[in-house]
């Protein structure tokens, strides 16, 4: 017994004046950066011990940072909302610099295989970015600063991410996990949507509201829920992509009873997102995303049902008034009707200003001049002054008719290919079906963005470009697949 009280313990260390002091010194140097530095500095030297173990598991495996990036693009721009002086939109940026940093060091005594991103997508990528490159010499270009921001949804996210799933997440396992991540975060995002839409908004949520957001959240005295997405629309557009998705996924025969579970409350939750959210134009998501997941199923059977259950939808919105007293049923509605909504003949009006500005601009006006960074860093243009409404507005406004151009080549070439390696190449029913999913959310992003601009936003952003690497990767995970398989029965022949 006499060895367990002589043995020394850390506290012990407290005992000699040197470790004490030292102690304190550390404590009073804390305590006088929180008081100068606020509550911000103190939570960022209350998260250092953690922010240190993470930096050592992520340069250790850096595959941990692509899961916190997914993690992050869900929530980043929603605590900003309580979480001020942050800049959490970067934390992204940097999760991305610090992944490549960590495949590096990670592979410091062999060879990273960048041979695994060696393919038409990642060129796309390349081109994509290096188009925004060139905006920054565009005479137009009134803002560089505007440029650093606004290019990272447009461009930067999808050089970053693209090549990263190729060479580290590459695997059935991968593409799994990503989904179970993208179904769990768009359950929570429902489930806050239907607390705000129920409950009301919390005090940080008013003051955004208060801070100017009102104007489009706030119609006839109702909320368009937003959850902790950036905007209504952007909650919509997501909560439709997810329903989409994880509704064909679920109606797969190839997931057990707990993944179907996933799958189908994160379906109906995502469908129901889409309804509160008030956004009008996110209905293209499912309608034009199972349009196309009924046409590459090559079933007869199959086309005629999701016809008839199509053609029932557009008669119930745009030709009865059935639900007409319920607000979100009311709004959807509207998105059948455009020529009579007051807002789309807006629309049309400032795309005919913005014709007549871009005729002389087929490079546009240079990244960030539109929109809120266009507000932000240069509020008295004429494009920050003219709502772009869509992406691909934007897109045309900011980078011109060529832009505009080589964007829907890029994305109509992912489209089609992955069309044809569904219809042509993929066997395997499990792959053939997660292929089907994720086009099909694909093209209902593409469709609805050209009346928000949604596609290049978080979260739905980095999951497409997640989506656009693994529909190339479909033929690989199929043949890993069927390598598994054969290798198995050998060892089951040899008795292993």
């Amino acid at each position: 017994m006499a060895g367990v009280f002589d043995k020394q313990y850390g506290s012990d260390l407290l005992k000699n004046p040197i470790y004490l002091t030292a102690l304190v010194v550390v404590v009073l140097g804390l305590g006088y950066l929180t008081a100068q530095g606020g509550m911000v500095s103190g939570i960022g030297i209350m998260a250092m011990p953690f922010l240190i173990t993470y930096l050592y598991f992520i340069f250790m495996i850096p595959r941990i940072g692509i899961v916190t990036i997914y993690i992050l693009n869900f929530v980043a721009i929603g605590l900003a909302r309580y979480v001020k002086g942050v800049p959490l939109g970067l934390s992204i940026d940097g999760n991305f610099i610090l992944i490549y940093a960590a495949l590096f060091f990670s592979n410091f005594f062999k060879k990273v295989p960048w041979k695994n991103a060696k393919n038409d997508l990642v060129l796309l990528a390349v081109i994509w970015y290096g188009y925004a490159l060139f905006q920054l010499v565009n005479p137009e270009a009134v803002s560089r600063v505007a440029w650093f921001y606004a290019m990272r949804g447009v461009s930067l996210y999808m050089l970053f991410c693209v090549p990263l799933i190729f060479i580290l997440f590459n695997t059935k396992q991968d593409l799994e996990q990503f989904l179970k991540i993208w179904a769990i975060m768009s359950i929570l995002g429902t489930m806050k949507g239907i607390m705000q839409k129920f409950m009301g908004v919390d005090a940080w949520e008013q003051a955004w509201l208060d801070a100017g957001s009102a104007s489009t959240h706030i119609l006839f005295g109702k909320l368009r829920v937003f959850s902790f997405y950036s905007d209504a629309g952007q909650f919509g557009a997501a909560q439709g992509q997810a329903g989409v998705v994880f509704l064909i996924l679920a109606l797969g025969e190839k997931h057990s009873k707990k993944i179907k579970a996933l799958y189908y409350t994160a379906a109906i939750l995502g469908l129901y997102g889409l309804m509160i959210s008030g956004t009008r134009g996110a209905m293209a998501v499912p309608v034009m995303g199972f349009a196309i997941y009924i046409v590459l199923k090559k079933n007869i059977k199959v086309m005629i049902l999701g016809g008839l259950l199509g053609l029932s939808v557009i008669v119930f919105f745009k030709y009865t008034t059935i639900l007409q007293s319920n607000y979100s049923v009311a709004r959807m509605r509207t998105a059948f009707n455009p020529t009579e909504d007051a807002s789309y003949q807006v629309r049309r009006a400032n795309q005919q200003k913005l014709a007549g500005y871009m005729a002389s601009r087929p490079f546009g006006g240079g990244i960030g001049s539109a929109g809120n960074w266009g507000l932000r860093f240069t509020p008295n243009s004429f494009l920050a002054n003219t709502p772009t409404d869509s992406w691909y507005v934007m897109i045309w406004a900011e980078q011109g008719v060529i832009g505009l151009v080589l964007h829907l080549f890029i994305l109509f070439y992912i489209l089609l290919k992955s069309i044809y390696l569904i219809m042509f190449k993929i066997k395997d029913d499990e792959i053939h079906g997660i292929m089907c999913a994720l086009t099909s959310g694909y093209f209902g992003i593409m469709v609805a963005s050209y009346g928000n601009g949604v596609l290049g936003q978080m979260p739905t952003g980095i999951i497409i470009y997640t989506s656009m690497a693994f529909l190339f990767l479909g033929p690989k995970l199929e043949q890993d697949k069927i390598n598994a398989a054969n290798n198995k029965k050998e060892m089951e022949a040899i008795g292993v």
